[in-house]
């Protein structure tokens, strides 16, 4: 822990600032839902922002799937989100990429990985909200998994991905899913994908989310 506060740290700030921004201008589709979580999305990121809160630096950590990062931002500059790429950019270099699970299934932990720029653990220490980053590898597979008590979105930054076969989400588009959603993720084959998400929810269960993915049925 340092005594840094954000306003120290101008780049941390301007990615806040980003994300308000995708929050704030990308369409809800006409749902009263999304439309709800974009606006308590933003409203937390707001209270972040004016809070000036502490800074916690951990030790930049890198895994495998951030060799695809540089394509990634490549492709990301090229979209409707380059401005947000840029702010990533920025602060590149002092991400600490996670996997965030006990135990991560076999290959995933070459394909997938999560950087969190702001709640319980920091850099931009929170309890209001959790904004991060997750980078795909091309061919990616995300097991279910769902979220208790979490309203979750990703908003796509780069390359493509589909969530329950049900369409395919491409730069700018995002991602919705509420309490409980169990929900699968698969990647172009072509491409990594970068998304941006946020986690709104109590500040207990922001703490305390057990990261799992579920269990496959067995049959007979």
């Amino acid at each position: 822990m340092t005594d840094l506060r954000l306003a120290d740290l101008p780049d941390l700030g301007y990615l806040l600032r980003e994300y308000y921004e995708l929050y704030r201008f990308l369409s809800s589709g006409g749902s009263d839902r999304i439309r709800a979580h974009q606006r308590a999305v933003r409203e937390a990121i707001g209270r972040v922002l004016k809070a000036n809160g502490p800074i916690g630096f951990a030790e930049p950590a890198q895994k495998p799937v951030t060799a695809h990062l540089k394509r990634a931002l490549d492709e990301g500059r090229l979209e409707r989100t380059a401005p947000f790429i840029r702010a990533v950019e920025a602060v590149a270099d002092r991400l600490v990429w996670q996997y965030g699970y006990e135990k991560v299934p076999k290959g995933l932990e070459r394909k997938f990985a999560y950087a969190e720029i702001c709640g319980p653990t920091g850099p931009v220490l929170s309890d209001q909200v959790i904004l991060g980053l997750v980078l795909f590898a091309p061919g990616c597979t995300y097991p279910a998994h769902s979220h208790k008590g979490i309203s979750e979105s990703y908003i796509c930054l780069s390359g493509s991905v589909s969530e329950n076969h049900q369409g395919v989400y491409a730069p700018g588009s995002m991602i919705f899913n509420p309490p409980e959603h169990m929900h699968r993720i698969t990647v172009s084959t072509t491409e990594p994908a970068l998304l941006a998400y946020a986690w709104v929810g109590p500040p207990e269960l922001l703490a305390n989310q057990k990261m799992v993915f579920s269990r496959p049925r067995k049959s007979g």
